[in-house]
């Protein structure tokens, strides 16, 4: 099975997290957390840095490690590396999803995760919990 090899990002304000909506494939209309796969000799934190850029336009903090979620998909073994995050700065602009929120801790549950996603978001709310 294929194997692939990504990052993500929990990007955090005002006790609120940033959750965007994939507007493309198999998973068209579903809701992750943004990021996407490593580069060849990049650390998770800079392949983070890079995706959110690219996917956002905007800087961020990898402030700090959250999980990794191993998840089967039909095609695919997907690895997830899961990073708390803050925005550098404010302006955000989607460049590949075809929408966005920000959603408090009673919300999360509101939208349509992807699989893998949805394990971050149980990790979230247990740790919210504790």
């Amino acid at each position: 099975m294929k194997h692939i090899e990504v990052v993500a990002a929990i990007i955090r304000k005002d006790d609120k997290i940033f959750a965007t909506q994939r507007g493309y494939g198999d998973f068209k209309d579903w809701w992750e957390f943004p990021g996407g796969k490593l580069e060849v000799g990049e650390t998770p934190e800079e392949a983070l840095k890079r995706e959110i850029q690219e996917e956002l336009s905007t800087e961020i903090s990898v402030d700090k490690f959250l999980c990794t979620v191993d998840y089967d998909y039909p095609q695919f073994h997907l690895t997830m590396h899961c990073y708390f995050c803050s925005l550098l700065t404010e302006a955000l602009h989607l460049n590949e999803h075809e929408a966005a929120k920000w959603l408090s801790k009673d919300e999360l549950k509101s939208v349509k995760w992807l699989p893998a996603d949805l394990e971050v978001v149980n990790q979230i709310l247990y740790l919210r919990t504790k």
